[in-house]
C-alpha cells in the first residue's frame, strides 16, 4: 500500500484503487427488467432520400461503422426531445445539430452501445446528455438510498464541471438532479449530494470509487453509463478505476464511449465495454490538425522572438515537470507574467493558476501534457512545444488549445534531434494542414532513412 505514487493518480489508503470494491455477478433473470429504445424516427427523416443521407454524411465527413445504424436527423425537431429540452436548444440559438449529435442521436435515443470518435467542441456532450434525459424520464422514481441512473466518467475535474453545467441547464426544467464528483475537493458537499439522491452523476475515477468504496453511494440502478475523452483516462492511468467501476455496473445497460483519437487501447475497452456496437467517427479518420493554426518548426533555436506580443495568452508544454518549474522560474526572473501548472500542485493551486490565465492576469501558462488536459481557455493565441511530445496526436492536442471556435491560432515548435524519429510523423500533420515545412526538418527525416516510417 502506501501512499500516493507520483506519477499516475494517486493510489487510494489500501494500495490499488477499489481493492475493496468486489466484481458483482449479475443474475440477470433477479433484475428489474428497464427500456433503452425510446427511437420513434420522424416522418421526415423516414421521407429523406438515401442519396441526401449520403452527401450530408459525406460533406459533415462522419463515417459510420457497425450494423443497423439509424439514418441522421438533420434538424432538432427530428429528435422528438420533450419540449423543455427543445425550449433551451431554441434559447441557446444553435442552427442545427453538429455531425456528431445528427447521428449520435438516433443511435443513442435506440438504446444502442456506440463509440464516438470526435474532437471536443465538437458537440459530444449534447450528444450523449440529451438522449441521458430521455433515458432518466423513461425510468422508475429514485427511491431512497438508489445511485445514479445515469453515470459520465471523466478524465478531469474541469471537463467534470463543464459537463455538470450543460446538465443543470438542460435538467432544470425537468428537475433532474445532478452532482459532480471529483478529487481535490471537500468530499462533505458531493456525499449530501449523492445521499439525496441524483439522476445523474459526473465524476472522476479516483473519487468515485472512494464513495462506492465507503458506501456513500451505488451503481445498482445505472442504466445508461458514458465514458468521455477515454483516451485521455487512460493516458492518465485510470484503466484500473474504470474497470472496477463498470464491474459494478449492470451488463445490459447501455453504454457509451467518447473518444477524440482510437488507440489500440482504446479499442480494447470498447470491446471490453460494449456490445455490438457502432462507431462514428467526426472529421479526417487520421487525427488531423485544425487548419485556422498557423504551425511553425524550428529546429533548435531560441525561444526570444515569440514573446514581443505581450497581451496574447500563450502556453508553453514541457516534457517534465522538473523543466516546467525551471522555465517558470527563468522566464519569471527575466519580467515575464508566467505561471506554471503541473500533476504535483495541489488541485487548489491548479485551480488558481488556470483563473489567472483565463482572465489574463497571467498571459503565460506554462504546463505539462497531464495538466493541460481538459484545459478550455478562449483566445489562447501562441502555443508553444518547447519540448516535442512523444507522439503526433499529443501534438495535435496541444496544439488545439488555440484557434478555438474559428479564431485563428500559432503554433510555435522546437525541434532537436532527439525527436527525428518522429519527423516523417510532423511532417504528414504538416502536409495535410497545408502548412510550410522547414527544409531542416525535411533533411533531419531523410537522414533517417528517407521513407516516411509509421507509428
Amino acid at each position: 500500500g502506501g501512499g500516493g505514487s507520483r506519477g499516475g493518480p494517486p493510489q487510494g489508503k489500501f494500495g490499488n484503487p477499489g481493492e475493496r470494491l468486489r466484481k458483482k455477478h449479475w443474475n440477470m433473470d433477479e433484475l428489474p427488467k428497464f427500456e433503452k429504445n425510446f427511437y420513434q424516427e420522424h416522418p421526415d427523416v423516414t421521407r429523406r432520400p438515401p442519396q441526401e443521407v449520403e452527401n450530408y454524411l459525406r460533406s459533415k465527413e462522419v463515417t459510420v461503422k457497425g450494423r443497423d445504424c439509424p439514418k441522421p436527423m438533420m434538424k432538432f425537431h427530428e429528435a422528438n426531445f420533450p419540449n423543455y429540452v427543445m425550449d433551451v436548444i431554441v434559447k441557446q440559438g444553435w442552427a442545427e445539430p453538429t455531425p456528431i449529435q445528427a447521428q449520435g442521436w438516433p443511435l443513442a435515443l435506440s438504446g444502442k452501445d456506440m463509440v464516438g470518435i470526435a474532437q471536443t467542441g465538437s458537440g459530444k456532450t449534447l450528444a450523449y446528455l440529451l438522449p441521458a434525459i430521455v433515458h432518466i424520464q423513461h425510468q422508475p422514481f429514485l427511491e431512497h438510498g438508489d445511485g445514479p441512473i445515469c453515470l459520465v466518467l471523466a478524465p478531469t475535474r474541469e471537463l467534470a464541471q463543464q459537463v455538470q453545467q450543460v446538465a443543470a441547464e438542460y435538467g432544470r426544467a425537468s428537475r433532474l438532479k445532478s452532482v459532480c464528483v471529483y478529487g481535490g475537493a471537500p468530499k462533505g458537499p458531493q456525499i449530501r449530494d449523492l445521499e439525496r439522491g441524483v439522476e445523474i452523476c459526473i465524476a472522476t475515477p479516483g473519487r468515485l470509487i472512494d464513495f462506492l468504496e465507503a458506501g456513500k453511494t451505488n451503481l445498482r440502478r445505472c442504466t445508461y453509463l458514458v465514458l468521455d475523452e477515454a483516451d485521455r483516462m487512460l493516458d492518465m492511468g485510470f484503466e484500473p478505476q474504470i474497470r472496477k467501476i463498470v464491474d459494478q455496473i449492470r451488463p445490459d445497460r447501455q453504454t457509451l464511449m467518447w473518444s477524440a483519437t482510437w488507440p489500440k487501447e482504446v479499442r480494447q475497452l470498447a470491446e471490453d465495454f460494449l456490445k455490438q456496437y457502432v462507431q462514428i467517427n467526426v472529421g479526417a479518420l487520421q487525427l488531423s490538425a485544425n487548419h485556422n493554426i498557423l504551425q511553425i518548426v524550428d529546429v533548435l533555436t531560441h525561444s526570444s522572438s515569440i514573446m514581443s506580443e505581450k497581451e496574447n495568452k500563450t502556453i508553453i508544454f514541457t516534457e517534465t515537470k522538473r523543466r516546467c518549474d525551471e522555465l517558470t522560474r527563468r522566464m519569471r526572473r527575466d519580467g515575464w507574467p508566467a505561471m506554471g501548472i503541473h500533476g504535483d500542485k495541489s488541485q487548489q493551486e491548479r485551480d488558481w493558476v488556470l483563473n489567472e490565465f483565463k482572465y489574463g492576469k497571467a498571459p503565460i501558462l506554462i504546463a505539462t501534457d497531464v495538466a493541460s488536459r481538459g484545459l478550455d481557455v478562449e483566445d489562447v493565441k501562441f502555443v508553444i512545444n518547447y519540448d516535442y511530445p512523444n507522439s503526433s496526436e499529443d501534438y495535435i492536442h496541444r496544439i488545439g488549445r488555440t484557434a478555438r471556435s474559428q479564431k485563428t491560432g500559432t503554433a510555435y515548435t522546437f525541434f532537436t534531434p532527439n525527436n527525428m524519429k518522429q519527423a516523417s510523423d510532423l511532417i504528414a500533420v504538416l502536409r495535410e494542414a497545408n502548412q510550410a515545412i522547414n527544409p531542416k526538418l525535411l533533411q533531419m527525416a531523410e537522414a533517417r532513412g528517407g521513407n516516411s516510417y509509421g507509428g
